[in-house]
C-alpha cells in the first residue's frame, strides 16, 4: 500500500474564494437615487413615489455595502435597508416605494440614504390629490387573493396598457379556481353609474385567449352586494357594463371563468359617475 509523505499530509487544505473587502472609508461607495425630487400622492394605488437607490462600489476591491434608509415621520418607505454585494466601479440598484396616509397635507420631506459616514437626502414632494374622472384610480384595491408575482394595486394605477401588465396588472393566485374578486373600497359614498374592464388583450396574449370570459359586476350599498352588470363569453380586451347611477361604498368584479380556466387577469378597472 502506497503512504503518503508526511510532509504532504501536513498541509493544510486551501479554498480558492473570491477576495471580498468589507465596506470602510467615506469614499468608497457612491450613492445615487433617482428621480429627484420624487412625487407622491395621498392616495394608497397611486402610481407615484417611486424611487431608484444605487450603489456604486469607487474603491480597488470588491466590497459588501449595507445602505441604510430613513425617512421624515410622514412617509412610509417600502424598505428601510439595502445591501449587496458590489463589483468594482459597477451600479447595483434597488427600488423604494414611498406612500403617505391618505389626507396628508402637501409639503416636502426628505428620504436619507447612509453608507458608513457616506449620505445623501431626496426630497419628496407631496402633491395635492389630482381631479378623476376614473373613480377607481388610486384608490385602495382589494381582492379575493393576488399572485406573488403581481401588485394587489396593478389593476387600479392608471395603465391600461395590455403589453405592460406583467409589470402594471393583477390576476390571482387560485388556479383553475372560481370565483375571484377584484375592487375598490371607497372612503366615502361614491356615485358609479359605469365600470370598465381592461382584461389581458395583447398581441402575444389575445384576450380570447387569456382575458376573463364570465363576470358580474357589483355594488355594495351599506353592507348588501348588488349586481348591477352580467358578462358572459366575453373574447375583447375592453368591457364597458352601464346602469342607474347609484351612491356606493364599494365596487367589485366576481369573476366566474378566464378564456384559458386558470387565472383572473385584470390590466386595469375603471369606474365613472355616469
Amino acid at each position: 500500500m502506497l503512504r503518503r509523505p508526511a510532509a504532504l499530509l501536513a498541509l493544510p487544505l486551501v479554498l480558492a474564494v473570491p477576495a471580498v473587502a468589507v465596506a470602510s472609508g467615506n469614499n468608497q461607495v457612491e450613492l445615487s437615487a433617482t428621480p429627484q425630487p420624487v412625487e407622491v400622492v395621498p392616495l394608497p394605488c397611486f402610481p407615484s413615489g417611486k424611487l431608484t437607490l444605487g450603489m456604486t462600489n469607487t474603491g480597488r476591491k470588491p466590497t459588501i455595502a449595507d445602505l441604510r434608509v430613513s425617512a421624515d415621520p410622514a412617509l412610509t418607505l417600502s424598505r428601510h435597508q439595502f445591501s449587496s454585494y458590489l463589483p468594482i466601479d459597477q451600479l447595483v440598484k434597488a427600488p423604494l416605494e414611498i406612500t403617505v396616509p391618505r389626507g396628508t397635507a402637501p409639503a416636502t420631506h426628505t428620504v436619507n440614504l447612509s453608507v458608513d459616514k457616506q449620505q445623501l437626502k431626496i426630497p419628496v414632494i407631496v402633491k395635492p390629490v389630482p381631479a378623476r374622472d376614473n373613480l377607481l384610480l388610486g384608490e385602495q384595491a382589494v381582492a379575493s387573493s393576488t399572485n406573488g408575482n403581481m401588485r394587489l394595486c396593478g389593476g387600479v394605477d392608471g395603465n391600461a396598457d395590455s403589453a405592460q401588465w406583467g409589470a402594471s396588472g393583477w390576476h390571482d393566485n387560485t388556479k383553475d379556481v372560481f370565483p375571484d374578486t377584484y375592487g375598490v373600497d371607497f372612503v366615502q359614498p361614491t356615485t358609479v353609474g359605469r365600470v370598465v374592464l381592461q382584461t389581458l388583450d395583447s398581441a402575444r396574449y389575445p384576450a380570447a385567449v387569456m382575458g376573463i370570459r364570465d363576470f358580474d359586476v357589483q355594488v355594495r350599498v351599506g353592507d348588501q352586494w348588488k349586481p348591477v352588470g352580467q358578462v358572459r363569453g366575453n373574447e375583447t380586451g375592453r368591457v364597458t357594463v352601464t346602469f342607474t347611477p347609484v351612491a356606493v361604498d364599494a365596487v367589485q368584479l366576481v369573476i366566474h371563468d378566464s378564456n384559458d380556466h386558470g387565472y383572473s387577469r385584470i390590466v386595469e378597472i375603471e369606474a365613472y359617475g355616469a
